[in-house]
């Protein structure tokens, strides 16, 4: 296919159709809600289920080993976007990456779904984290293809788009949660059935609503370098299964170890990201500039992620084992506050949209954004430690503390995460379209790299000391990125 222009794909896609949107965004809009309602399904209830008793159906893990297990799975979902934008750059383009990942997707959650034991689960943890990899990063791409360079729209559309992330995110659990009682299976069963809509969704509707966005292959691989990088490839899968096969008998690899291996890569691989992304001659100079200016922004999106994926995590245990969950005379499943984020989100998300929109050019920039985001996050593990200053760390608590932890820490997403998503897209140089997207999921992935060892030191007795002492932090950095907000604004070069 001959390059594409950016005004060329555009004009290929209706612009009016969806809520004054790019018809476009009907097509990604519902292909992610279906996507999210698999992926948040699976996960309202995957750590209950590692650490349940068999005999509850569960694996009978350990408690600080599935929260663990846990984050690394979530670090590993997000950082295999870095080859699900390599390759959609490359080799076969965003649409497919998409519809590929979808596959791969719903093929882990069918294996979840099949009564197995621990060699089913990691199969499974596998094909999702691949399939996670191709399709997260890529469908939002495209969400920023649809839309001219500077239309005043993107930043509204980002914020629909993300609205329909959590509308899927906030079903699935409820649905899920309850399942768990009879059957974790059943649960993950009904996860696969909500990947599969998905799929059918983007092939029915993907060529009349999306035109040419996401056929485009940015930098495609010429003839004399695709047989060297998959010779390449090859090879490093070959080494790593040698290695892998000599390290387990031998002790090298245990959970632990490969939890501080994943660790490391979590920050290893997006600093390596950066360089090469600033030193590519394919990167002008206000690219460069640009590159620079994202560099704090992701450093502000981990330190957030780190705080708000612990509702997976800390806060999951938190709702099963230290919160009252007969309330009100109803029986309420843990998995069930999951929910309680994506529903703040959907009520929430149109009135941020509304007042970006509203506000024009007056709207806080895309610094100051991120500054609030950490404000809020902190805010949240301040007040979700007040039950056990209050009332001990050994008592029940309300669920409503839970709740309100909860609903502050949305308003730092709104914030940050969907002005994140479009700031990337602004940011990015041309020649690493998909790839500065993936960058930009590697954020959660180092978060959650990062809480694989925090979840260590999480138990009742510094449970006032753990939310305090991350909290603060968060603040802290807050407050920072908002003083040099200014500074960050001008090495953007005109990006607002």
């Amino acid at each position: 296919m001959s390059h594409l222009t950016k005004k060329e794909i555009v004009e290929s896609v209706p612009q009016k159709g969806f809520f004054g949107h790019p018809k476009g965004l009907f097509t990604l809009f519902f292909t992610e809600f279906w996507e999210r309602f698999s992926y948040y399904g699976m996960r309202a209830i995957l750590v209950f289920y590692m650490y349940y008793e068999v005999s509850n159906g569960g694996l009978g893990l350990d408690k600080t080993l599935a929260l663990s297990i846990m984050s690394i799975y979530g670090s590993l979902v997000y950082m295999s976007g870095i080859i699900g934008g390599w390759l959609a750059d490359r080799i076969f383009g965003t649409s497919k990456a998409v519809f590929y990942g979808g596959i791969f997707i719903m093929l882990g959650h069918i294996a979840l779904a099949l009564p197995g034991n621990i060699t089913m689960f990691f199969i499974s943890m596998v094909l999702i984290v691949l399939g996670t990899g191709l399709l997260k990063p890529n469908v939002s791409s495209v969400v920023g293809d649809i839309y001219p360079e500077n239309d005043n729209r993107r930043d509204a559309g980002f914020s629909i788009f993300y609205m329909g992330i959590n509308l899927g995110a906030f079903i699935s659990p409820l649905i899920v949660g309850e399942l768990m009682y009879t059957s974790f299976h059943l649960g993950f069963g009904v996860a696969a059935v909500g990947m599969f809509i998905g799929l059918v969704v983007f092939i029915l509707t993907k060529k009349r609503n999306l035109g040419l966005a996401g056929t485009q292959i940015p930098n495609p691989l010429a003839p004399e370098e695709k047989k060297k990088v998959f010779s390449i490839f090859a090879i490093a899968i070959i080494v790593i299964a040698i290695a892998v096969i000599i390290a387990i008998p031998r002790g090298w690899l245990t959970f632990d170890s490969f939890i501080a291996i994943v660790g490391i890569l979590g920050f290893l691989i997006p600093a390596a990201y950066f360089f090469v992304m600033y030193r590519s001659p394919k990167t002008s100079d206000v690219e460069r500039s640009r590159v620079l200016a994202f560099i704090p922004l992701f450093l502000a999106a981990v330190m957030f992620w780190a705080i708000q994926e612990q509702g997976s995590t800390i806060l999951a245990l938190y709702a099963d084992t230290r919160t009252n969950l007969n309330f009100m005379g109803f029986r309420i499943s843990p998995a069930w506050f999951q929910s309680f984020n994506p529903l703040f989100i959907i009520t929430l998300a149109p009135l941020f949209a509304w007042l970006w929109m509203k506000l024009g050019d007056r709207q806080p920039s895309i610094p100051q954004k991120f500054s609030l985001g950490l404000l809020f996050a902190g805010l949240s593990f301040i007040v979700i430690l007040l039950p056990g200053y209050f009332g001990g760390t050994d008592a029940l608590v309300s669920p409503l503390w839970l709740v309100l932890s909860i609903l502050i820490v949305v308003l730092g997403e709104l914030c940050l995460s969907p002005v994140g998503l479009s700031a990337t897209t602004k940011l990015a140089p041309a020649a690493f379209s998909a790839q500065t997207m993936s960058l930009w999921f590697l954020s959660n992935a180092a978060a959650q790299a990062l809480n694989a060892q925090l979840v260590k030191f999480y138990t009742p007795e510094t449970e006032m000391l753990y939310f305090g002492i991350i909290g603060g932090a968060a603040i802290l950095l807050g407050i920072i990125l908002f003083a040099i907000s200014p500074i960050i604004q001008r090495y953007m070069k005109g990006i607002r």
